[in-house]
Order: C-alpha cells, then sequence, then structure tokens
C-alpha cells in the first residue's frame, strides 16, 4: 500500500501569502490612518489656537487698516479670529469696552468719551485717525444762501448757526479749535446739533444752516451739486488727533499679549494704507495706482460708501500716541464745562504698547 506522503500543499502556501498580504495591507492601512489622524489633530489644533478677538469700530475709513488687515490674512498671521462689531457712534464703542462686549475698540475722542473712561477701567492704548494738513477729512461748508449773504471765510462765522452731529463730538472740538485759532468766543455762534451726518448734509442743501463742521465724504454731493461751498479743511487750519484704540484695564490686565498682536496687526494695515492711499504728488493730489484703487474697493465694502467719496476724504492714521494733544483736548472740554474737572490725560492713557509721536502742527 502507498506510503501517505505528504505533497506541497499549494493551497497552504497560498494562504500564507494571502496572510502576508493581509497584514502588509493592515499595516499600511495603520499607517493611513495614522497620518490622516496626525493630520487631523494639527489642523484642529491649528483652528483651536486661533484666539478670537472682538473689535468695535465705525463704518468710516480712518479704519481702513483693519479692513485691509483682515482681507489680506493679517489677523490669521498673528493666530487670531477677528470679529469685527460695527457701531453707530463713537461712545457707545467705549461702553462696550468696558462691559466685555468687545475686546479693543476703534474710536474717536468725544466730551462723553472722556467722562467715561475717566471713570477709570479704560484705557487709550494707540492713536487712529488725525487731522492733517493736505487731507480733507473734515470740511468746514457755508450754505448757499448765507455764503450769498456774506458768509465766504472762517472769519465770518460769529453770529451764524453751525451744525454739527452732537454737543461734544470731535465736530464741536474742530469748531473750537479754529475759535481759538482766529480768536472769537466759540459761543459766539449759534452751534446746532443734529445728531446724524445725513442730517448735517440735508441742513445745509436745504439752507437751514449757515455753516457745518461735517465729513467731507458725505458733504461732497452738495457741494457738487452748488448747494454749500468749502471754506477750508480742519487739517489744513488746526491739526489735531481725534481718534484712538481702547481697551478696558481689565483687558491688558488678563490678556495683554491679545492686545499686543492686534496692535501689530493693526500697524502692519497701516503701513500698507500710508504707504498707498496717503501717497501725494507735488502738488498734493492724490496719486492713483493699481493697488491704491484694489484698496478703495476693499474699504468701500466695509464703510459702504463710494470709492470716488472715499478717495476725496482719506484721513492721516497713524497708531502713535499724541499724549499732550489728548491732554489739550481735555483741558478744552473743561473749559466747556463739559468733562469732570478731575480728568486726567496720564490716569486714561497706557503709553506702554505705541510710541508717543506730536501731531505735526500747521
Amino acid at each position: 500500500m502507498p506510503q501517505n506522503r505528504r505533497r506541497p500543499d499549494n493551497k497552504q502556501s497560498g494562504e500564507t501569502t494571502e496572510v502576508g498580504i493581509s497584514i502588509r495591507s493592515f499595516v499600511t492601512r495603520g499607517r493611513l490612518v495614522l497620518t490622516l489622524a496626525t493630520i487631523t489633530f494639527f489642523a484642529t489644533g491649528t483652528a483651536q489656537a486661533a484666539e478670537r478677538v472682538r473689535i468695535g469700530l465705525l463704518k468710516l475709513s480712518s479704519a481702513a487698516p483693519l479692513f485691509l488687515a483682515k482681507e489680506r490674512g493679517y489677523f490669521e498671521q498673528e493666530g487670531i479670529e477677528a470679529d469685527l462689531k460695527f457701531f453707530d457712534a463713537a461712545v457707545p464703542i467705549a461702553v462696550a469696552s468696558i462691559s466685555g462686549d468687545i475686546d479693543i475698540g476703534f474710536t474717536g475722542f468725544t466730551a462723553a468719551f472722556y467722562n467715561l473712561a475717566g471713570k477709570g477701567g479704560l484705557k487709550v492704548v494707540a492713536g487712529t485717525a488725525r487731522e492733517a494738513s493736505g487731507f480733507q477729512n473734515t470740511a468746514y461748508v457755508a450754505s448757499k444762501r448765507a455764503y450769498d449773504s456774506g458768509l465766504k471765510t472762517l472769519k465770518d462765522l460769529p453770529g451764524h448757526s453751525v451744525g454739527i452731529t452732537q454737543v461734544g463730538s470731535t465736530f464741536h472740538y474742530s469748531l473750537g479749535l479754529i475759535a481759538d485759532k482766529l480768536k472769537f468766543e466759540v459761543t459766539s455762534v449759534r452751534v446746532v446739533p443734529l445728531q446724524s451726518l445725513p442730517n448735517v448734509a440735508a441742513a445745509i442743501k436745504g439752507g437751514q444752516l449757515d455753516a457745518a463742521l461735517t465729513a467731507a465724504t458725505t458733504i461732497s454731493p452738495v457741494v457738487a451739486s452748488g448747494d454749500a461751498i468749502v471754506l477750508g479743511f480742519v487739517g489744513d487750519e488746526t491739526p489735531w488727533m481725534l481718534g484712538c484704540v481702547v481697551a478696558s484695564t481689565a483687558t491688558i490686565e488678563k490678556n495683554r499679549k491679545l492686545v499686543e498682536k492686534v496692535l501689530a496687526v493693526y500697524r502692519r494695515g497701516a503701513d500698507d494704507y500710508a504707504r498707498v492711499l496717503l501717497k501725494r504728488d507735488a502738488d498734493g493730489k492724490f496719486v492713483r495706482s493699481e493697488e491704491g484703487d484694489a484698496m478703495l474697493a476693499i474699504i468701500s465694502k466695509y464703510t459702504e460708501q463710494k470709492v470716488e467719496q472715499l478717495r476725496i476724504g482719506l484721513s492721516v492714521v497713524d497708531p502713535a500716541l499724541d499724549s499732550a494733544d489728548i491732554a489739550r483736548q481735555i483741558a478744552w472740554f473743561k473749559r466747556q464745562k463739559m468733562v469732570e474737572p478731575d480728568i486726567d490725560a496720564e490716569k486714561i492713557i497706557d503709553k506702554s504698547f505705541v510710541p508717543d509721536r506730536p501731531t505735526a502742527s500747521k
């Protein structure tokens, strides 16, 4: 009887090969899963690392550096996610900073702002817009009716009605500056607060006001129609620092690094803005460029103002502080009995973030 020999078992050999393949496949799949998990981990970690910052601001060209930074990815490069919250007036931004509804605010200097900041809990950490010679940010205008009746220069303002947005506003302070410069009492004009820029423009157009201090961008259509005549610009007559960046004392103490990151992004955007949009030729005229047009389109998107209007009324933006000018503003508002007598500029300014640079005088 033949011996039962064990013949080569191809099936067994095949099974061994299949097992080897399965093991290799398992290892390959495992590596793939590990790789994907690693990618997911780092992607998630990066997303989690992006710190959210709530920034309060107005829809004005003075906030242009932030708009440019947002569109160009500067915030993300600093590891922060910017949530821009728009307000209709300056003072609510300061209120929101103190209450914690926003982390950082970009706002204007007003009597109400100083009264609020003077109570503590709020610090000025950087500058924003400045009235500067050669830049048509804020205009003095006369209605056609008043101009035809003799209001032809700024020296003619006494005895006339002058429209502004609010008592104690940046426009009110600018009126005070020109009164001091031309040596007439600010009380010699009848100040008419109309609460908004459109209201001021409508009153000038209709002849209900003799004159006004207002934004060049909003009054330009009235000037173009012949219903208003420009008497000059604040920057050419009385340069001053009209806006600031604010943060609560609590925010600075708890998250100073966040404030520093936002200011770094802001300075970068301000450098872009100044390099392109503040460039003027030998005659002082705006120098147009493709990059400038692209920037204006971005600013237009956020401010909801037409590009041609923006081009007319661009303001100088300087992140540096002018602490001496802030002290002068407070002193003027005190003389007008608009701010509390104990408010001290030194107590509301934090000079540790940006340099101190005086506004160029006329």
